[in-house]
């Protein structure tokens, strides 16, 4: 099933998306050395450069952050996202004004960014604000120092420490009412962890899609040679290893058997501009064969990860589509 198809030949963008975008890309080409390791240091420019958000315990356009520390030998922490003030109702009918707890992770070809990253500041702050939620902002280990499993092993690990230790999150977040959600390579993580909002995720595949030959050049940000080098750092080479691999052709011919899984309700967001559109739109095709319940969520004219720009004004309109797959979702638990 082919993506959506833009209404027009290049994706408009505001000037400063595009003068991020030219920086972004400069520092992740240049950090990532043909020999397939990354230049961390050159990529700490990204630091420098205004990219990275502190934590704040004072509210901050409505919402206070902080990190919480899940195991400090490998890294891995989160950043925790609440709403100030009086929590209005999340829309799950309970009558009760407790939140529902979104887990987060974060883009970037499983090898860059982090949860302090601006954009994914930006945008799970708007989440927790506007759906409301209290969001969990994972940051889990980078390849290419660790390889697959380790991303997926630090998802399990942290929704484990979460069910273990509720006591870190506020008081208003409802954990029996937890959400998974994952844009780009976060959203490849969603899926296997448990998978409810996919956004735009990174998939690949042996076979190039017509999507990624026609937009290769045209998306900003995925190309060809970006993600052939991204799915070299993901997975060590060895017999029986290839990019139809589950983990990241997750429909493709080497796909579990979905339909003899209890999966939840998925929603798929695609972009018209996105390289890899294809990809996505056929996972959604792969979920509703399976017999589980999908929702495909398009934006003809946009690129990918276009949310994490908070001057483009299509990230409002997903905001909205994310809130009311919740309520959605939350109040079928309670009819």
């Amino acid at each position: 099933m082919p993506g959506p198809s833009p209404t027009q030949k290049r994706p408009a963008l505001p000037w400063k998306t595009r003068c991020s975008i030219f920086l972004l890309n400069a520092i992740t080409d240049f950090s990532s050395r043909p020999n397939g390791t990354v230049n961390r240091s050159a990529f700490r420019l990204i630091d420098s450069a205004g990219f990275k958000v502190p934590p704040n315990p004072k509210p901050r356009r409505g919402v206070t952050t902080s990190d919480v520390s899940v195991d400090p030998s490998r890294n891995l922490w989160f950043r925790l996202f609440t709403p100030a003030g009086p929590p209005e109702k999340s829309g799950s009918g309970s009558g009760q004004n407790r939140l529902p707890v979104v887990v987060f992770f974060h883009g970037g070809g499983f090898v860059y960014l982090a949860p302090d990253f601006k954009g994914y500041d930006h945008v799970c702050r708007r989440f927790a604000r506007e759906v409301p939620a209290v969001v969990v902002s994972v940051n889990y280990r980078l390849a290419p120092e660790h390889r697959f499993p380790a991303q997926y092993d630090d998802g399990f690990d942290v929704l484990r420490f979460l069910d273990d230790r509720a006591d870190v999150l506020p008081p208003i977040a409802e954990v029996s009412r937890c959400f998974l959600a994952g844009d780009s390579a976060g959203g490849n993580l969603a899926h296997h962890v448990l998978g409810v909002v996919a956004i735009q995720p990174f998939l690949g595949g042996e076979a190039r899609t017509k999507s990624e030959m026609e937009l290769d050049g045209i998306d900003p940000i995925v190309s060809m040679s970006r993600t052939d080098w991204v799915w070299n750092a993901f997975m060590a080479p060895g017999p029986g290893i290839d990019r139809d691999h589950e983990a990241i052709n997750i429909s493709g011919p080497k796909a579990v058997d979905m339909s003899k899984l209890n999966f939840p309700a998925t929603m798929v967001v695609v972009a018209g501009f996105d390289s890899l559109k294809d990809r996505q739109t056929n996972y959604y095709e792969w979920l509703r064969k399976s017999g589980k319940e999908a929702y495909l969520v398009e934006y003809p004219n946009m690129i990918h990860a276009f949310y994490v720009f908070p001057e483009i004004p299509e990230t409002t309109h997903l905001i909205s589509s994310t809130k009311h797959f919740i309520d959605d979702q939350c109040s079928k638990l309670v009819n």
